[in-house]
């Protein structure tokens, strides 16, 4: 395993582990959120930009629910 593998290993584990705990704070919605930009940077890395482009649109998706979520 090379260090780009392992950048996204944790990207993407981090991504469940936030995505898993997101009705226990909205924190949990931006951390999300910063997961998916950081899988999405794997993504270019790696030359999977299809990924990569999905994970960005995923991040702006949760950075929306953060922001909706945090005024209520």
């Amino acid at each position: 395993m090379n260090r780009l593998t392992i950048f996204g290993l944790c990207a993407v584990t981090s991504m469940l582990v936030c995505y898993a705990l997101e009705n226990r704070s909205h924190w949990f919605i931006l951390g999300f959120a910063v997961c998916c930009v950081l899988g999405s940077a794997y993504g270019f890395l790696q030359g999977a930009w299809p990924f990569g482009l999905v994970e960005g649109v995923w991040a702006l998706v949760a950075l929306r629910r953060w922001r909706n979520h945090a005024r209520r």
